[in-house]
This record gives structure tokens, C-alpha cells and sequence, in this order.
């Protein structure tokens, strides 16, 4: 792709691989032909000036004027709001376009809602109720604010991270064809508070993305050198940029405004320059917070002598000394504009804007900031700053000096601003049956990977053609080689496999090409999650449906664990396989058996988990998966599959036998009249529980085999209409658990059994009211085949049949 012209690109190559990255000063020099129009920054100044005051108002009235019934600090952090005003007024108000995606930095949620108030997409009600019931969120929600939001945001790190990934998003479905030809890319945008680049998933999505030689990024840092606790460390921070540029960023540094470029280049300015440049971060921040006279003081005791140096300070009023020492470049709106318009390709851009936190507030500098709140003399005084009387708090234009018809005029020709939803539709996928055909003895694992294998064999399929797989370096042994052998590795460029070439013989044919279905990711379970984030909200942010499909093995989902709940919490669209699973997966030991993840699967919001035992049931599953993942209220999908082999019953299931394995379980064998006793159980243990039914059954010819297929579906069903029921509504309705246990006699006992905690399983007695022996291993796994395994964690057939006649 074309480098896009820019007139600063003479600035940019000037600087050579080790200097520092360009100062946005010399950007600025380049660009002073009047490239940035006086109407705008006069218009944006206003504009930002609105914006910094219904924010710091919004935060105010939720936490000193609302009434609180409980008497809980509402917060809202006014100082990490007045820091990104500048940024995010000159990104949302002049520079980016309809098609562009922004995840919004967590604590400036309210900057954000008091932009779209701006815009019209947001309500006074809203920002009154902000961070109440049904008011504006905490942290931006795609699902709770509605249509205003492209990515949630919350857990910092996360946010900036999927970016990355929506721009491999789009790339892929460019590559495809499946975006309108001749519609110039959007640019994801991440707004970037600078204590998040702690957070490690920042970098294992900087490097597996890199590989992808992604395009269209851009993560503006708001660098105010202050995190939550304390100061950020300056060398830190150069370290940081480095390796922005080792992985192929564009990096720009906005660190000093107009006035303080002016002031450089008067006598005594190289010294102030130096002294700025030198000042520890903590001695700046604490400066800010003091003022002017402190300024003064501190500057010329750490540079004494410098006659020109106390000449020019001497030309500053402590008001305008003060004014022009926090004048940094994520503060100034030209340095701010002329910066994002020296990008000089499409490559990703980091943006690092020196700024100051709680800039323009009492609050500015104090290291206690962060969940600081001003007081109310303090938002008084800050009331009469900004020339807002009494009543005109949420007013479009009050204390402005520009008129409401020409503020309102230049917000909606905003490039932004173009009033279509931020969400859109894409068509329904028709789903056909899956390609299913029963062998003796098989997997849930191989099950899976031999019905992606048959879709991928379909030609002109708009299923198969639409899925899209990912794994973190665990494509093969999750059984996804079928599918890439036939679909192919997704890249820009066409590679193709040497082993192939070279005729020596492989299993595996990994050609990549921009046609590829696969996106080969490294070991890093977040990346997964990130990157099934991104695909499965492709409908949304591209109007492009995709159906993702990642597989990891089961126990590192606890490693992803927070990147899942944020693909989730945006109501993102996948299908994660997890596999191998349980401690039937025997040989591996403790690492990588797991335990706890059936509990996941019930207690993960917008992920319905399934554990099937036979193919026939992860042929339905599937099907359904596929449908649920494109429903107004359906949501992702979690398979809990095994790699320990069962033999396949014969049978062909009717609609209502696959309305049953998707509800969530079904009798395998129907219980008796007056039934006292069954036995229940989940995946891999459907051998060991066949087993002790056989021998149990002489002598309890009543005795029940109930196979669960999904704990998740089962409970959270009958919990929904237990709530229902306390008020007053479903009393007639029964849930599909209650009706597979109705035939039970009250006094009937059950034994459940699963290969990981037995607290998935042991709430059936709660259902009815039935006694419960729930078998399953709340210990960490070991090394073993799985007979010696299922007899020391007491979950095999002899287990089952103690766990029986205890009641005998």
C-alpha cells in the first residue's frame, strides 16, 4: 500500500534510528504555513472548554448533588478527564472520520459521554444519573451506553490492545473483499492513559501483531506521568518508545505547546528547555500543584548564575509563569493537530502527549489526584473560571465566548459526526446441517476437528466461507489442521511452505496467503481472546458477519481469563474450543489438566458453555452455536471437548433429541416410575457412568442415567425463573432441568460425576430437593493414565457404585 503524502515527512526522516523521536516542536516549524486554521483552534478552544467542564460537572453532581441512598463514594476521576480534553477534543471534533474506531480511556469515560452530549447522542438525563441505574457507565460500555460506543473499555490494557486486533480485523476482510471497494480504511484508535502500558498483555499484542504487519493504528498516549499510587518513571517511559520502534511504530512525541516554543527560542530559553527537559517527574507535578511562585523559586535555584534564564522568567507574572510551564503539547491544540497530521504512512502510530493531570482544575499535579474529587468551594471557584451561573450547568454554551449557533454549526459538520449508528447490521448466515458421520470410537476433540474439516471442504458455502480460526500456537493439537490444510493461513502476502515445496512430507500444509481462514497466533492466551474480540464484533464495527472459532487447551483459559470476560462484556460473537480437558487427560499432569473451568463456563456472562460426550452431540451443538452466535440475544459459545476416545452409539437423533443437548441434557436412560435413583454425569465420565448404570440397574430396574451436556444452560435457565417466580411471574413455566427431574420420586438420590469440580454438577439436588453425592477433583491433577487417575480422585465406575450403595 502507498505511503499517504504528508508535507511533514522531511521533518520525520531527518531523524535518525537512535535520536529521540521528533519533538512535536519542529512538526509545529514545519507546518506554521497556516496549515492549522485559526477558525478551528479559536472554535476547538471553546469547544474543549465546554468539554472540560460538563465532564468535571457530570462528576460533581454524581458525587456532591445526586442524593446517595447508601452512602458509597460515587467517584468518577476528574484529574484523569481534565488531562485528555485537548486529545480527545481535537480527535472527535476535527480529525477523525465516520469510519474510524475508538476505544476510549477508561477513566475518561465522562470526556466521552460529555462529547456525545455535545453531538447530540447523548441525554442531560443520562449524564445526570452518570454511574446510577440507567445513566451513563462508569466506563464506556458498548452494550450499556448503547450505539455511541465501538469498544468497551475497563480493565485497563485491554482496550488499547484490541485496536490492534480490529485492525487485523479489517485488513482480513479488506483482503477478502468484504468491504465496500474504494472505502478508505478506518483507523483504530486507542486513547491510552500511560500507567496502562504497565499492563503486559500491551505487549504481547504489540508483538503477535506485529507479525501480521498490521496497518491503521493509532494508541495516543496521555503521558500526565502520574498512575494511580504515584509517579511514572521517565526512563521507564524512553524505554517504552524504543520498543514501540523495535516492532515498527511510527512515534511521535507532543511534548511542548506554542508558548513554551516561543519561549525557547528567546534568551535564557535553551536553558529553560534543558531544565524542563531534566526536571524528575515527581518535582513537575508537584510544581503544577503549587503554581507560579514556585515555579520561580525552584527554577532558578536549580540553575543559578543564568542571568538570560531569570531575565525571561522575569517577563512572566506568576499566573502566566504557571500558564506557560504546563503549556506541554497534549495541551496545546496546535501542537495537538499539527501532530496528527504528520503521520507519514498507514503503519501504526504511537502518539505519546506529555500532559498534565487535572490540567486546568485545583486538582492539577497533586499526586493524590486520581480518585480525587474538588470539593465544593473548590467546583465553585472553578464555576466562576469558566463563567457558568447558577442553572446553566448542562447548557450548550455557557460561559463561552462564542456564540451557541456557531459552536452548535461547527459540531455537526464535525467529520465524525455524521449521525448514522456506530453499530452496524449484517445479513443472517443460513446454517446447514452439520457434516456429521458417526465412527465406533472417536473424541469430542476429533469429532469437532473432522466436522471443520468437511465445512472447509465446501465450496460457495457462506458458513464456511465465513469462518474465520485462531489458536495461540496450539492449531494442530486442537485439531484445527484439517480446516487450515484446506482453508489456508491468513497473511498480506502470499509465503508458501517450504517443507511443501521441498517435498518432505508433512501432515500439515501451511501456505499463507491473504485468502487464508486461519490467524496463527503465538503462546498468548490473551492475544487469543483479544483477537476473537475483534471477529466477533466485526458485524458490528465492519457490517461484515465472520463466525470465529479459537481453540486453546482448557486450563489456559485461566490464563486469558480477563480478555475473555472483555470479549464478552461487548457482547462479542465467537466460539472458543477448549481442548484437551479434565484430568482424563491423564499423562500430562496437574498443568495442564483443569479443574475449575466448568465453573467458568456457568459463571462467565455472554458465554454459554457446553460439554458434550459423543459426536453426534457436538454436531448439534455446533449447529445450534452457529445460529446463537447471530441472534439479537444469543452471544458466544465455550466447548469444554476431551481427547479420551468413546465408543459412538447408534442412533439418529430427531429434533427434539437436539432440542435436549443444546437445553442443556437428556435422559440416556429414562428413569422409572417412582425413579429413587440416578446417576448424572458430564463429557469424558459417560463410560465410567454407563458402566456403573449397567451393574446398578439389576438391582434398581427404576434407575435413571441423566447425560448433562451443558451445566451452564441447565442452571442459569431455572435460576432466571427462580427470580421470576419471587416476583410473582412464571409460576406455570418450568425449566428443562425441572422437567428432567420431575419423574423422580422425592426421596431419590443422585450421584453426579465429572472430571473437574463437582461443585458444576452437585446443584441438581437443589432443583427438587433431592439428596446429592457429587463426585469430581477439587485437588490439582498429576501424572497417570486415567484408570489410576479416576481411582484416586474417586470419580470412576467403582467410585460411582460406592457412592450408590451408600444409600442402599
Amino acid at each position: 500500500m502507498a505511503a499517504v503524502h504528508n508535507p511533514h515527512q522531511k521533518v520525520l526522516r531527518k531523524m535518525s534510528a537512535q535520536d529521540a523521536t521528533p519533538e512535536i516542536g519542529e512538526i509545529i516549524e514545519a507546518s506554521s504555513t497556516g496549515q492549522v486554521k485559526a477558525e478551528d483552534l479559536e472554535m476547538l478552544g471553546q469547544i474543549e472548554k465546554k468539554v472540560r467542564w460538563l465532564s468535571s460537572w457530570t462528576i460533581h453532581n454524581a458525587n456532591h448533588l445526586r442524593p446517595k441512598r447508601d452512602g458509597i463514594k460515587v467517584g468518577g476521576h476528574q484529574a484523569s478527564c481534565a488531562s485528555m480534553t485537548t486529545l480527545m477534543t481535537a480527535l472527535y471534533f476535527n480529525v477523525l472520520r465516520p469510519q474510524d474506531r475508538v476505544a476510549v480511556k477508561p477513566h475518561a469515560s465522562p470526556v466521552f459521554h460529555a462529547i456525545n452530549y455535545l453531538f447530540g447522542r447523548q441525554t442531560k438525563e443520562k449524564l445526570e444519573k452518570f454511574r446510577s441505574f440507567g445513566g451513563a457507565q462508569s466506563y464506556p460500555s458498548r452494550t450499556k451506553d448503547g450505539d455511541q460506543v465501538d469498544f468497551s473499555t475497563g480493565s485497563v490494557g485491554l482496550g488499547a490492545a484490541v485496536t490492534n486486533f480490529a485492525a487485523l480485523t479489517q485488513d482480513y476482510l479488506r483482503y477478502k473483499d468484504m468491504l465496500p471497494k474504494g472505502e478508505v480504511p478506518g483507523r483504530m484508535v486507542a486513547l491510552v492513559g500511560d500507567a496502562e502500558l504497565d499492563e503486559g498483555n500491551i505487549y504481547e499484542a504489540l508483538l503477535d501483531t506485529w507479525k501480521h504487519d498490521i496497518r491503521n493504528v493509532w494508541w495516543v498516549i496521555d503521558y500526565n506521568r502520574q498512575s494511580l499510587d504515584g509517579m511514572i518513571d521517565a526512563h521507564l517511559f524512553r524505554v517504552i518508545g524504543r520498543f514501540f520502534r523495535a516492532v515498527g511504530w511510527n512515534v511521535i512525541t507532543i511534548k511542548y505547546g506554542r508558548k513554551l516554543h516561543e519561549a525557547f527560542a528567546k534568551p535564557g530559553g535553551k536553558s529553560l528547555k534543558k531544565w524542563l527537559n531534566d526536571v524528575p517527574n515527581d518535582i513537575y507535578s508537584a510544581l503544577t500543584f503549587q503554581g507560579g511562585a514556585a515555579w520561580r523559586a525552584q527554577i532558578t535555584s536549580d540553575m543559578p548564575g543564568d542571568n538570560a534564564l531569570v531575565s525571561l522568567l522575569g517577563e512572566y507574572e506568576d499566573d502566566a509563569l504557571h500558564d506557560l510551564m504546563t503549556n506541554l503539547g497534549g495541551h496545546c491544540m496546535e501542537a495537538v493537530l499539527s501532530a496528527f497530521d504528520a503521520v507519514p504512512n498507514d503503519k501504526p502510530t504511537i502518539f505519546i502527549a506529555y500532559t498534565v493531570k487535572g490540567y486546568g482544575t485545583p486538582l492539577q499535579g497533586h499526586k493524590d489526584n486520581h480518585a480525587g474529587l474538588m470539593n465544593v468551594p473548590q467546583m465553585d471557584t472553578f464555576k466562576e473560571q469558566n463563567r457558568v451561573e447558577d442553572g446553566q450547568e448542562w447548557d450548550f454554551a455557557a460561559g463561552l465566548d462564542i456564540s451557541e449557533d456557531k459552536i452548535r454549526s461547527y459540531i455537526k459538520n464535525a467529520p465524525f459526526n455524521d449521525a448514522a449508528s456506530r453499530h452496524k447490521k449484517a445479513d443472517v448466515i443460513t446454517i446447514p446441517d452439520m457434516p456429521y458421520a458417526r465412527t465406533d470410537t472417536s473424541s469430542t476433540q476429533e469429532v469437532f476437528g473432522k466436522i471443520l474439516n468437511e465445512l472447509a471442504k465446501m465450496k460457495k458455502s457462506d458458513l464456511s466461507d465465513r469462518i474465520v480460526t485462531t489458536s495461540p500456537d496450539v492449531t494442530v493439537s486442537t485439531n484445527l489442521g484439517g480446516f487450515v490444510n484446506q482453508r489456508g493461513l491468513f497473511g498480506r502476502e502470499d509465503l508458501a511452505d517450504e517443507f511443501r515445496e521441498r517435498k518432505v512430507p508433512s501432515a500439515q500444509k501451511w501456505i499463507r496467503s491473504p485468502s487464508g481462514q486461519h490467524v496463527e497466533l503465538g503462546i498468548a492466551e490473551n492475544n487469543l481472546f483479544l483477537n476473537l474480540a475483534a471477529l466477533g464484533l466485526s458485524h458490528s464495527l465492519f457490517g461484515q458477519r465472520l463466525f470465529p472459532i479459537g481453540t486453546l487447551y482448557d486450563p489456559f483459559i485461566a490464563r486469558g481469563l480477563d480478555a475473555l470476560n472483555y470479549a464478552c462484556y461487548q457482547d462479542a460473537r465467537f466460539m472458543v474450543v477448549a481442548t484437551p480437558s479434565g484430568i482424563s487427560l491423564a499423562p500430562e499432569g496437574g498443568a495442564h489438566q483443569s479443574i475449575s473451568t466448568p465453573m467458568i463456563g456457568m459463571g462467565q456472562p455472554g458465554l454459554t458453555s457446553f460439554e458434550p460426550s459423543f459426536g453426534d452431540e457436538v454436531a448439534a451443538i455446533m449447529g445450534w452455536s452457529f445460529d446463537h452466535m447471530q441472534a439479537e440475544d444469543g452471544g458466544s459459545i465455550y466447548m469444554r471437548l476431551s481427547t479420551k476416545p468413546l465408543s459412538q452409539p447408534e442412533r439418529d437423533l430427531s429434533d427434539a433429541d437436539k432440542s435436549d443437548i443444546v437445553s442443556g441434557g437428556y435422559w440416556l436412560r429414562e428413569p422409572g416410575d417412582d425413579c429413587k435413583m440416578v446417576i448424572a454425569y458430564c463429557g469424558a465420565m459417560a463410560p465410567e457412568a454407563i458402566a456403573a448404570w449397567e451393574k446398578l440397574s439389576e438391582d434398581h430396574p427404576g434407575l435413571g442415567l441423566l447425560a448433562v451436556t451443558s451445566t451452564d444452560r441447565l442452571y442459569n435457565e431455572w435460576q432466571d425463573l427462580e427470580r421470576a417466580r419471587l416476583e410473582g411471574k412464571a409460576d406455570a413455566q418450568m425449566s428443562h432441568v425441572e422437567n428432567l427431574l420431575k419423574p423422580l420420586a422425592s426421596d431419590a438420590r443422585l450421584v453426579t460425576v465429572i472430571d473437574g469440580h463437582p461443585a458444576a454438577l452437585a446443584w441438581l439436588g437443589s432443583v427438587r430437593g433431592h439428596a446429592v453425592a457429587p463426585l469430581g477433583v477439587n485437588n490439582f491433577g498429576q501424572c497417570g493414565d486415567s484408570i489410576a487417575l479416576y481411582e484416586h480422585y474417586q470419580i470412576g465406575t467403582d467410585a460411582i457404585l460406592r457412592a450408590a450403595k451408600r444409600w442402599d
